[in-house]
C-alpha cells in the first residue's frame, strides 16, 4: 500500500529529523521550483515514476518516421499516454542534439508542450571549470527552462557550484552509475567520497541530489545513508536489468520518498506506453 508521508513542498519550512537547529545556508533562499512541484505531483498522483524521453527515430514506429517531425510528434504521443502516471519527465540531451538544429528545436518544443505542473529533468551531465559551467547552466535554467539537471563531479566543486546558484532549480550529481563502466572507477570506494560531497553542497545549497543505478541496490542503500533527505535519481530499471524491490527498500527517505525511477526504453518503446508506466506505478507503490 501507497504510504506517503507528507514531505513539505517548501523543505526551508521544516526540518527533517535529527537536523541541527541551525539554519543552513539555503534556508531564506527563493522556492525550489522543481520540489515544489515533484512533492505536490508525488502527493497528488502517488507516483514516483519519471518517464525518460530518449527519442530515436530509427527505434519509433514507422508512422513517426515518416512525419515532418517525428522526435516532437512521438514525443507528444508519449506525454499525452503517460502524463497520468509520471512524476517528472527527463529528456536525454544527446538523443536532441545528435540530429543538429532540428533536434535542439523539437527538444525545446517538447519542453513547452509538457504540462507545467509536471517537472522537468535535463539529462545533460553537465560539469566543466567554472565559467564554462556557467554558460551550461544558463542553457540548460534559463534558454532550456528546465526544471533541474544533471552533472558530473569529476572536475569538482566549482564545476558545479554555477548550478546550484540557481536556487529555484535542482542538480542531480552523478554518483554511482548503472552502466558497467561503474566498476571501473566509482566502485569500491569513490562514489562514497561523491555522496558525501553531494551532501555536503546539499547542506549549504539546499538542491543537490543524487544519480544511482539501479543496478547497485546494496550501494543505493550506502548512499542513502551518507545522504539522508535529498532526492535520488534512479535511471537502470528495466532494459538494464535493474531489480525494482531491493532499490526501492534502499532509496526511500524518512518521509517514505525522496526518490524517483526512471525508465525510458522500457516505456517509450513499449506497444503500450501509458500501460507500461500505470505498471511500473502500481510497483513501485506496492512496496513503499
Amino acid at each position: 500500500m501507497f504510504r506517503y508521508r507528507n514531505f513539505p513542498a517548501d523543505i526551508s519550512k521544516k526540518y527533517p529529523r535529527g537536523w541541527s537547529r541551525a539554519k543552513p545556508e539555503w534556508y531564506n533562499a527563493p522556492v525550489n521550483k522543481f520540489l515544489t512541484k515533484l512533492n505536490q505531483r508525488i502527493a497528488a498522483r502517488q507516483t514516483f515514476v519519471c518517464v525518460g524521453l530518449d527519442a530515436d527515430t530509427a527505434k519509433m514506429p514507422e508512422k513517426f518516421q515518416k512525419s515532418a517531425a517525428p522526435l516532437l510528434e512521438f514525443n507528444k504521443y508519449i506525454i499525452d499516454a503517460t502524463r497520468d502516471y509520471a512524476a517528472c519527465y527527463k529528456p536525454n540531451l544527446a538523443f536532441y542534439e545528435m540530429y543538429g538544429l532540428a533536434g535542439l528545436q523539437a527538444l525545446q518544443a517538447t519542453l513547452r508542450y509538457i504540462p507545467e505542473d509536471i517537472s522537468v529533468i535535463l539529462d545533460a551531465k553537465r560539469g566543466d571549470i567554472g565559467n564554462t559551467s556557467r554558460a551550461y547552466a544558463r542553457a540548460v535554467f534559463e534558454e532550456f527552462g528546465a526544471d533541474a539537471v544533471t552533472l558530473a563531479p569529476y572536475m569538482g566543486e566549482d564545476s558545479i557550484t554555477p548550478f546550484l546558484e540557481y536556487k529555484e532549480n535542482y542538480s542531480f550529481v552523478l554518483c554511482l552509475t548503472s552502466n558497467q563502466g561503474a566498476q571501473d572507477f566509482q566502485k569500491p570506494e569513490l562514489y562514497k567520497k561523491v555522496a558525501a560531497k553531494i551532501q555536503d553542497w546539499q547542506t549549504r545549497y539546499g538542491n543537490c541530489g543524487a544519480v544511482a543505478g539501479a543496478t547497485h541496490p546494496e550501494e543505493i542503500a550506502s548512499i542513502r545513508a551518507l545522504i539522508p533527505d535529498a532526492f535520488l535519481l534512479i535511471p537502470g530499471v528495466g532494459a538494464q536489468g535493474g531489480e525494482l524491490a531491493s532499490t526501492v527498500r534502499a532509496a526511500r527517505n524518512r518521509q517514505n520518498s525522496g526518490f524517483i525511477i526512471n525508465s525510458s526504453r522500457g516505456i517509450i518503446y513499449a506497444a503500450d506506453p501509458a500501460a507500461e508506466a500505470r505498471k511500473l506505478q502500481l510497483a513501485i507503490n506496492s512496496l513503499i
